[in-house]
């Protein structure tokens, strides 16, 4: 652990009302294209083959992109996995993305780029922002990343 403050653990994340009401929130300002880098993401429930939707942040560099799971491997993680697709959109418009979960050396790096922009997950996180990479891909078993390949329109 790199943290100043000795034995901090990460916070656990459990959904709440609270949250559900703050996704809402937030999904009326994503949906308006005014939090910039996060979108709303559709994944297929696995079990229900429901859409189900959800803001998220989108970490860049250069052309590439990635999904951070900050909570850990919940709801959306799981769908990601399972159908092997999501969806990205806001401002009315959207895209579909294959995405291809990243081992722990590559998810390193860009949950240190996440954790570094992201201020409001990094409670859920034992590493923090001025951390080396190394303490992230510690981490990276607890918090999954999904690079975004955009799938062409047919």
């Amino acid at each position: 652990m790199s943290d100043t403050t000795p034995g901090r653990r990460a916070r656990q994340f459990r959904r709440s009302r609270g949250r559900r009401i703050g996704d809402a929130v937030i999904g009326v300002f994503v949906r308006a294209g005014l939090v910039p880098s996060t979108y709303m993401l559709t994944t297929t429930g696995r079990k229900t083959g429901r859409p189900l939707t959800h803001p998220a942040t989108v970490v860049r560099e250069g052309q590439r992109q990635w999904l951070v799971a900050p909570y850990g491997a919940v709801s959306w993680v799981h769908n990601a996995r399972a159908a092997g697709r999501v969806r990205l959109g806001r401002r009315g418009g959207g895209r579909e993305y294959a995405v291809r979960e990243l081992p722990a050396a590559e998810a390193g790096p860009v949950l240190k780029r996440y954790v570094a922009v992201a201020s409001a997950t990094r409670p859920y996180f034992d590493a923090d922002k001025d951390a080396p990479v190394e303490d992230f891909v510690a981490e990276a078993d607890r918090h999954p990343v999904f690079e975004l390949l955009p799938v062409n329109s047919e």
